[in-house]
């Protein structure tokens, strides 16, 4: 991780006196015009996949405080909604997804459909870029596989990751072929949202925290190495940055 100052360094060739961009994209959600905003939108899936609105959401802390970059409001989950996993939010509660039981056939969703499921937030890009000021990077972003997989498997965030954690042991096989599912198709959503405008990209990784070494190379470097790489081959040449929550002692691998 960059300290602030590389991190703006980065987008513009030198820190400025302006306040850093990180995690801007959740902070824009106490202002009251976020909430204005909000509440126009049927539910957060809604929000997310309307870009008139989520344009709105993502430009609103750049006007307010004139941050360096702007960061796409969307949401992680997204990819999963293409993919066929049944994705909503409970007030007070968060994502909650009705994923893949051991056992169970995993959705199969083909790529093409899924993508065009997530198309809106192409658009959305689009007028984010057409809209900010030049001098200004805007980051697109998508969830890291491993917490998008948690999401799957688990049901929410914020568990201990013992289904996650007890599926890996006992059927390597299906957690492979769901974090394969998900680094396909979140290789071609990050790949679409820089051919939109996007001038970075960040993969967020949620849940990394509370792995053991081991794991952590398993389920944390391995995967996004992997996502990376499928990025890459897909022509993006933008930078990429990574965001491991709580990754502690892990975050310089």
């Amino acid at each position: 991780m960059s300290a602030p100052g590389s991190f703006l360094t980065l987008f513009q060739g030198a820190a400025t006196s302006r306040p850093p961009v990180w995690m801007m994209r959740q902070a824009g959600r106490h202002l009251p015009e976020y909430l204005e905003l909000r509440a126009r939108a049927r539910d957060f899936m809604d929000f997310c996949y309307s870009p008139s609105l989520a344009c709105e959401a993502t430009l609103q802390p750049i006007r307010r405080y004139d941050m360096d970059a702007a960061i796409l409001f969307a949401d992680i989950l997204l990819v999963l909604d293409g993919l066929g996993y049944s994705v909503h939010f409970e007030k007070g509660v968060g994502p909650i997804v009705a994923g893949y039981e051991a056992g169970q056939p995993m959705p199969s969703v083909p790529l093409e459909r899924a993508l065009q499921k997530v198309s809106p937030v192409f658009e959305t890009v689009e007028r984010v870029r057409q809209q900010l000021d030049p001098s200004k990077a805007l980051i697109g972003f998508c969830g890291a596989p491993w917490t998008v997989a948690l999401y799957a498997i688990e049901g929410r965030g914020g568990t201990d990751k013992s289904a996650l954690r007890k599926l890996a042991y006992t059927d390597p096989e299906s957690v492979k072929a769901l974090m394969d599912q998900i680094i396909e198709i979140s290789a071609h959503y990050l790949a679409g949202q820089v051919e939109a405008g996007a001038d970075a990209l960040m993969l967020f990784e949620s849940w990394a925290e509370g792995l053991p070494p081991f794991l952590f190379d398993q389920f944390i470097i391995a995967p996004n190495i992997r996502l990376i790489e499928r990025v890459r081959s897909l022509g993006v040449k933008v930078p990429i940055l990574a965001f491991p929550r709580g990754a502690g002692s892990n975050l310089a691998e």
